[in-house]
C-alpha cells in the first residue's frame, strides 16, 4: 500500500501552515487545536495546520469534480444507447462476441434460467463521491446500474442465477463500452475481491486516466426479491446443484448459506445506504474531515483492501451508527471524529457484541444473534438484513481493535507526535509484526477444505476456498500460540484487475498468502508446553490438537500431564520456536506441506551467527578475585575499539595471528585523602595498582596476566580483559590550568574529556543498555545486525558504535505506532527506516533512557535544538545525562557520510522488504549486506592471509587459515596473545596520516577483503606553486603558469609500498576521474 509518505507529499511533515480562515471556521470557538474528545479522558493535542494541510492534500479540487461530471454524463448517454438482445438459455453465452469473456467462475457450469439484455433501468452515482468523503490518491466514484425487471425469473435467488445474470450483463455492457474512444481502459475487477460480486471498471482517456475510475455496479430492480429468503438462516444454493449430482439425497438438510445471502442482499440496498448516510452529514462538516482521516488511518494500517477489509464504506457506516447513538455530535471537528471512532473501535470487540443500525425491530426480521452465528463479526445495516462486516474474519477486526487501542495510547502520550505517527507513518506487515510467514500456494487450501469437512462454507462462498479455509486457519494458530501470541493476524487476499478478454482470475490467483505474528513483549518461548492430566476429559482434546507431538510426562509436584516439547538448543532456535508450532499444526490439520510454507521470522540472523555459541565472557568469574589494598567501587565493563599506533607487518608466509578484541573494565577506585594531586603522580599510582593486580592475580588465581602502565591485560578462556583502574578526581584535576597571573581555573582539555568518556560516560550508557537488554532479549541482537550493516557498508569508521546503539535504544523505548520488537529482524527493518526517513535537519532524536527526562526536559531540548541548530552536530541525539553536547555524534558523522547513510539504508529497506514479501524468489537477504562498489575511485584489494578477522565477513569464506590461537588459559607455560592486532587498521591509521588530504578511506573491519577510496574532489584543482606544500604533488604549467596537482601514480604506488605484503593489488577505476 503506498504510504501518504509519498502520495501526500513530504511538505506536511515539517510545515506548520499557518491556518485558513474559512476552513477553522468550524472548530470550537477559540480553540486554536484540534483538542481531544468530549468525555473527560486527558486532552491531547494534534496540530491543526498539519491536519488542515493534510485534508488539503487528500480532498478532490472543484475542478477535478468538474471533469469527472462531465465524464459521467457522457457515461450515462452511452449506457442507454446499448442494444438488447434476444433471450437465450443462461448456459448459452454463445451471443456473447469474441472480445469479451464472462467475469464470473461458471463452477459448476450447468445452471437453469433464462438472460436477455435490456437497458438500465435507471443510474445513480452511489457512495463516497456524492457524499465528498472520497480521498486521493485513488477516487473511485461508484454508479449503481439498475436492471430491469424482465430480465429475471422466479427462483433466480438459486444457485448462483442472479450472480450469473449480473456478470452477462456487466460483460455486454463492456463490450459495448470498449469500443468507444472516451475511455482509456474498460476492466473488470472483483469488489473487495470477492468473487461473487464482478463490477465494471471505467477510466477516462488521456492524461486523465489517473484521475478518476467509475466502477458500474449491477444491481437489481427494487422489490425484486423477498427479503426473507435472504435471512442468515436461510438456503439458496442446493448441495445436489453445487456437487454436479443428478438427484438430493433423501431427507438431508440443506445449510444455510449466510455469505451467498449477503451477497445479493446488499445489492438491493445501495440507495438506502446513500440516503442513510448523507442524511448523517448534512451539516456535519466534522464527518467529512473525520472520515478522510479515518481512510488515511486505514490506509497506512493496509486495512482497508481486499476481502473482508475495513472499507472506507464501513468507516462511514461506522460513524453514521455512533452519531445516532449520541457517541459524536454534529458539533464535533474532524479530529474529535477520529478520536471518538478510534475509542469506540478500541473499546467494542464486535466478534462477540455486534451492533446494528437498524431502528424500529420488526418482529420478523433476524435478530443479532443469528447473525452471530452465521458470522464472526457482525454490524448490521439499517435495513435489518444485511451484514456489512460479512467477509471479514474476526481476527482482522481484533488487529484493527488493536491499532485503535494503541493509537489511543499514543493520543494520549504527550511525548510523541501523534499526527506524524498515526497518518503519515506507514506499517507494513513485515515491520508491525515480529514474525512473518508466507503461504506461498494458496491452492493447498483446497485440500485443508477436504480435510476439515467445510463443504457447506464451499457452497456459501462460492467455491473460495481461501475464504472459506482463513478463519479456520487463523484459529487453528491463534489458539497453538496461546501463550506467546498477542496478534495473530493474515493479509487481506486481494485480486487485480483485469482486462475484459481474459478469463477470470481462480481463486489461487490471490498469491502467497501472509500471516503476521506479534508476540507479547516478555515473550522467551519455552520448549515445554504443559498439557491437562491424564485422566481429566481435557486430555483427549489435548492430544487431537498436538497429534504425535504430545506425550505423557510426570512433572517435579508428582503430577502425570500430556505435554509437548520443543526442540531448541540456542537463544536464537527458542526464538522461532512458533515456527516449528505454525509447521507442525498446518501439515497435521490442514495437509499443508512444508514446503507451502515460507518462515521469515529470523531470516537475517545469519549474518550475525559466530562459529560457536556465545559462551559465558568469564566476567562473573572475576568479580570476586581481587582484594586490593584499597577498596573498590563496582567493576564497569565495556567493549570499545582501543587503536594501536605501532606498525608490526607480518612475515609474509605466515598468516597473522587471530584477532582477539580486549574487552575493558573500568575499575573505579574509592576516594581517599591518600591520592595525590598531581596529575603525573596520578598515573604513577596507577601504573602501580595495575602492577599489583597482575601480581595478585597471577598469585591466587593462577591466571595469565601481562601489565602495562596504562592497564593490566587478563587471558581467560580465549577472552582478553583490560582492567583499567580510574580515579574519579583526575579529569578534574587534567583539566587545571595556571595562568600567566598565577590564577587556577579549570578548562575542557582534549585529554580531560577522552578520559571523562571512557571513565563516565562510556559505563553509564552501557548499564543503561545493559538493563534495556533485560527488558528486551532482542535488543543485542538487532544492535549487532545494525552495526554488521553499517560497517558492511564500509562506514563503520565514520559513525561510533554508541550511536548506533542509541539509534536501536529509541526503536525500543519509543516504537509508537509499533510496540517493540521481539524478534531481531522486525527491530533492523526499522532502524533502516528510522535512519532513511527521521528528519535529522530540524529535529533532535531524544532517547529517553530509564525515562530520565521529563515532558518540561523533551519540550526544554526542542527549543533549544532550534534555536542552536546551526552549531550542534548534523545528527543531534539526546539522552539523560547528555541533553546539549550530543557526545557521540560530536565528531561524526560528516553531513556528506550521513547523506550516505540515509541513501543506503533506504535502498536497503526497499531491496530488503522486497525480498522478504515475495516468497516465490529465492530470498538472498545477504544482498543489503553486501556494499556497492561502483561508487568509490580506487578499490585496495587485500590479502586474505593477513586479514585476522576473515571469518566474521558476510559471506564467509570457504578456507580458512589455522591463526593460532589458545584457549585453554589454566596450562602453566602459556604464551600470552597477540592482543587487538588488526594490520589493516594499521595500515588504515597510516593511510590516514599520509593522504587524509587528498582521499578518504572506507573499510568494513569485520574481514573486509576491501579498502575503498574516494577521491577529495578539492584536492584535486590546479594549485598555485609552493615548495611547502608538494606533498603527494607533482609540478605542471597551465596558462604558462606553474601548479601543482595530485601525482596520483606515485600515490597509488605509495598505496602499495605502505601495504607490501598486505595489498594483493590495486584498481584504479579512471573513467570516475579526471585531472
Amino acid at each position: 500500500m503506498p504510504g501518504p509518505k509519498q502520495e501526500l507529499g513530504t511538505g506536511i511533515s515539517q510545515a506548520e501552515m499557518p491556518c485558513s480562515g474559512s476552513v477553522r471556521k468550524r472548530a470550537l470557538p477559540g480553540e486554536s487545536w484540534a483538542a481531544a474528545g468530549t468525555s473527560g479522558q486527558g486532552i491531547t493535542l494534534l496540530p491543526l495546520a498539519k491536519i488542515e494541510e493534510l485534508l488539503k492534500e487528500v480532498t478532490l479540487k472543484e475542478t477535478k469534480k468538474k471533469k469527472i461530471d462531465a465524464f459521467l454524463h457522457e457515461i450515462n448517454s452511452l449506457l442507454s444507447a446499448i442494444p438488447e438482445t434476444p433471450e437465450t438459455e443462461l448456459t448459452d453465452q454463445a451471443w456473447l462476441p469474441e472480445g469479451v469473456k464472462v467475469p464470473f467462475l461458471q463452477v459448476p457450469f450447468s445452471v437453469k434460467g433464462r438472460f436477455r439484455f435490456l437497458s438500465p433501468a435507471e443510474l445513480k452515482v452511489v457512495g463516497s463521491y456524492l457524499l465528498g468523503t472520497c480521498i486521493k490518491p485513488e477516487i473511485n466514484v461508484d454508479v449503481a446500474v439498475t436492471m430491469p425487471r424482465e430480465i429475471f425469473q422466479d427462483k433466480d435467488n438459486l444457485n448462483q442465477r442472479y450472480h450469473r445474470k449480473r456478470a452477462l450483463y456487466l460483460a455486454h455492457i463492456a463490450q459495448h463500452l470498449s469500443k468507444e474512444k472516451l475511455f482509456g481502459s474498460v476492466k473488470f475487477a472483483y469488489m473487495n475481491s470477492n468473487h461473487l460480486k464482478p463490477i465494471l471498471l471505467l477510466r477516462p482517456q488521456g492524461k486523465d486516466e489517473k484521475m478518476v475510475t467509475v466502477r458500474l455496479h449491477a444491481c437489481p430492480a427494487p422489490g425484486l426479491f423477498k427479503p426473507s429468503r435472504f435471512y442468515p438462516s436461510k438456503n439458496n444454493v442446493r448441495t445436489a446443484w453445487f456437487m454436479e449430482q443428478s438427484t438430493p439425497k433423501e431427507g438431508a438438510p440443506e445449510p444455510p448459506t449466510p455469505h451467498y445471502n449477503n451477497s445479493i442482499i446488499c445489492d438491493t440496498v445501495l440507495l438506502s445506504h446513500l440516503h442513510f448516510l448523507s442524511s448523517a452529514a448534512a451539516d456535519f462538516p466534522g464527518m467529512k474531515d473525520g472520515l478522510a482521516l479515518l481512510k488515511v488511518w486505514l490506509n497506512q494500517r493496509q486495512l482497508s483492501k481486499g476481502l473482508g477489509c475495513f472499507s472506507g464504506f464501513l468507516v462511514s457506516m461506522l460513524v453514521a451508527y455512533l452519531l445516532m447513538k449520541r457517541k459524536i455530535v454534529k458539533m464535533m471537528s474532524g479530529y474529535q471524529v477520529l478520536r471518538s471512532t478510534l475509542q469506540f473501535l478500541a473499546t467494542t470487540d464486535l466478534s462477540v457484541m455486534g451492533i446494528s443500525l437498524a431502528k424500529d425491530v420488526d418482529a420478523s426480521l433476524p435478530v443479532l444473534d443469528d447473525f452471530h452465528q452465521a458470522f464472526e463479526v457482525v454490524f448490521v445495516d439499517p435495513s435489518g438484513l444485511v451484514n456489512l462486516c460479512a467477509d471479514m474474519t474476526a481476527s482482522k477486526y481484533h488487529q484493527v481493535q488493536f491499532e485503535a487501542k494503541r493509537s489511543m495510547e499514543i493520543l494520549d502520550d504527550r511525548t510523541v507526535d501523534g499526527f506524524q505517527v498515526l497518518l503519515m507513518t506507514t506499517k507494513p506487515m513485515l515491520r508491525a509484526f515480529d514474525h512473518v510467514f508466507h503461504l506461498k500456494h494458496v491452492s493447498k487450501l483446497q485440500g485443508a477444505c477436504k480435510k476439515m469437512q467445510l463443504l457447506n462454507e464451499l457452497m456459501d462462498r462460492g467455491g473460495n476456498y481461501v475464504a472459506a479455509a482463513l478463519p479456520f486457519v487463523v484459529s487453528l494458530l491463534a489458539r497453538g500460540l496461546a501463550g506467546g501470541a498477542l496478534l495473530v493476524t493474515h493479509s487481506l487476499p486481494q485480486i487485480s484487475e483485469w482486462p475484459i478478454d481474459a478469463e477470470p482470475p481462480k481463486h489461487k490467483d490471490v498469491g502467497p498468502l501472509t500471516f503476521g505474528l506479534l508476540f507479547v513483549p516478555e515473550f522467551a518461548a519455552g520448549t515445554l508446553e504443559k498439557g491437562p492430566q491424564a485422566d481429566h476429559p481435557e486430555a483427549l482434546d489435548f492430544r487431537t490438537f498436538w497429534g504425535e507431538k504430545s506425550e505423557l510426562r510426570r512433572f517435579q509436584d508428582g503430577s502425570i500431564c500430556e505435554a509437548v516439547v520443543w526442540q531448541a538448543d540456542t537463544v536464537c532456535q527458542k526464538r522461532l520456536i512458533p515456527e516449528q508450532i505454525v509447521r507442525h499444526l498446518l501439515k497435521l490439520h490442514m495437509d499443508i506441506p512444508e514446503s507451502s510454507i515460507c518462515y521469515t521470522g529470523a531470516l537475517l540472523e545469519s549474518v550475525i551467527r559466530t562459529g560457536q555459541e556465545a559462551s559465558g565472557t568469564g566476567e562473573e568469574a572475576m568479580v570476586s578475585v581481587v582484594f586490593p589494598p584499597i577498596p573498590m567501587k563496582p567493576i564497569y565493563s565495556f567493549h570499545t575499539r582501543i587503536r594501536t599506533k605501532h606498525l608490526l607487518l607480518p612475515s609474509e608466509e605466515k598468516p597473522c595471528p587471530a584477532y582477539i578484541a580486549p574487552l575493558k573494565i573500568i575499575c573505579h577506585m574509592e576516594g581517599s585523602g591518600q591520592w595525590p594531586q598531581d596529575k603525573e603522580a596520578i598515573k604513577r599510582i596507577k601504573a602501580a595498582f595495575h602492577l599489583q593486580l597482575a601480581e595478585l592475580l597471577q598469585q591466587q588465581h593462577q591466571l595469565v596476566c601481562r601489565p602495562a602502565v596504562t592497564h593490566t591485560d587478563v587471558y581467560k578462556d580465549g577472552y582478553v580483559f583490560r582492567l583499567q583502574v580510574a580515579y574519579h578526581r583526575e579529569p578534574l584535576i587534567l583539566k587545571e590550568v595556571v595562568t600567566p597571573e598565577g590564577m587556577l581555573k579549570y578548562q575542557d582539555t582534549e585529554e580531560s574529556r577522552q578520559l571523562e568518556l571512557e571513565t563516565l560516560h562510556l559505563p553509564y550508557l552501557t548499564s543503561s543498555l545493559h538493563g534495556l537488554q533485560q527488558q528486551h532479549p532482542a535488543f543485542g541482537s538487532t544492535c549487532r545486525l545494525a552495526k554488521r550493516w553499517v560497517s558492511a557498508q564500509l562506514l563503520s569508521d565514520n559513525i561510533s558504535e554508541e550511536c548506533v546503539d542509541l539509534l536501536v535504544a529509541f526503536l525500543f523505548l519509543h516504537p509508537a505506532p509499533f510496540t517493540p520488537p521481539s524478534s531481531p529482524q522486525v527491530g533492523f527493518l526499522r532502524f533502516l527506516d528510522l535512519l532513511a526517513t527521521f528528519d535529522w535537519k530540524n529535529n533532535p532524536l531524544i532517547v529517553n533512557l530509564n525515562a530520565g527526562l521529563t515532558d518540561a526536559d523533551l519540550t526544554e531540548i526542542k527549543n533549544k535544538f532550534v534555536a542552536a541548530r546551526s552549531r550542534l552536530p548534523i545528527m543531534f541525539i539526546a539522552t539523560p545525562k547528555d541533553q546539549w553536547s550530543s557526545m557521540w555524534t560530536q565528531e561524526r558523522p560528516s553531513a556528506q557520510i550521513l547523506q550516505r547513510l540515509l541513501v543506503l539504508a533506504s535502498e536497503s529497506l526497499r531491496a530488503l522488504e522486497e525480498q522478504l514479501m515475495d516468497p516465490l524468489n529465492s530470498q538472498d537477504v545477504k544482498m543489503v549486506f553486501r556494499p556497492p562498489l561502483d561508487f568509490y575511485d580506487v578499490l585496495i584489494h587485500l590479502n586474505p592471509n593477513q586479514i585476522p578477522r576473515h571469518l566474521e565477513s558476510v559471506d564467509r569464506p570457504l578456507k580458512s587459515f589455522s591463526r593460532g590461537v589458545v584457549k585453554n588459559s589454566t596450562a602453566v607455560k602459556i604464551l600470552f596473545p597477540v592482543v587487538d592486532y588488526d594490520p589493516v587498521q594499521c595500515y588504515l591509521q597510516e593511510l590516514r596520516d599520509a593522504f587524509s588530504d587528498l582521499a578518504l578511506f572506507f573499510y568494513d573491519k569485520h574481514g573486509g577483503e576491501v579498502i575503498a577510496v574516494l577521491w577529495k574532489p578539492l584536492s584535486f584543482q590546479p594549485q598555485p606553486f609552493k615548495v611547502s606544500s608538494m606533498k603527494g604533488r607533482m609540478v605542471t604549467t597551465l596558462n604558462n603558469e606553474l601548479v601543482c596537482i595530485p601525482n596520483v601514480e606515485a600515490i597509488l604506488e605509495d598505496f602499495e609500498v605502505l601495504g607490501e605484503g598486505l595489498v594483493k593489488s590495486i584498481e584504479a577505476r579512471t573513467e570516475k576521474w579526471t585531472i
